[in-house]
């Protein structure tokens, strides 16, 4: 037997003023995903996610969470976003993906990181189009983390090619 680490590297901003001066493009899809929780259903969390996506292409299309009393049905901020993205462009590869959340109950001052079930839609999203894309973290307020591909995220991850 032996014992092995995964270590994985990311980028921490101490805030997104700090972001906005190293990368103003991502800057601008964290506030985009910031205002797309505005657009939440979150009658029982009272937790607010935004999503926003960046294509090759220049278009952002955003996305927020949606709840439903039979928990099941409902839908996080990152698949809604993504999901949008390749019906509306299905052709043009996804740069960039920010997320951030805020609650009705309590601050989010840590950044809120995807789920596994987005984590696996964000591997097939960066398979289709051959590349990695940027994952920007934030909560409400405080650092923002920037990982560069989703298998910093993930790091084992299930692909197509083992069906």
């Amino acid at each position: 037997m032996k014992k092995q680490q995964f270590i994985s590297d990311y980028t921490v901003y101490e805030d997104e003023r700090e972001l906005a001066i190293d990368a103003s493009a991502d800057a601008e899809l964290l506030r985009q995903a910031h205002e797309a929780t505005d657009n939440s259903y979150v009658p029982y969390s009272k937790f607010h996610v935004g999503a926003a996506v960046r294509l090759s292409n220049g278009v952002i299309v955003k996305g927020n969470n949606i709840e439903n009393a039979a928990y099941p049905s409902g839908l996080c901020a990152e698949r809604v976003a993504l999901f949008s993205a390749q019906a509306q462009y299905p052709d043009v590869p996804v740069e960039a993906l920010a997320i951030t959340a805020r609650s009705e109950i309590t601050e989010v001052t840590d950044p809120v990181a995807p789920c596994g079930a987005c984590r696996q839609v964000m591997v097939e999203t960066e398979q289709r189009s051959g590349r990695p894309m940027r994952i920007i973290c934030q909560g409400h307020t405080g650092k923002v983390f920037v990982f560069d591909g989703v298998e910093t995220l993930m790091p084992f991850i299930f692909l197509t090619k083992f069906l």
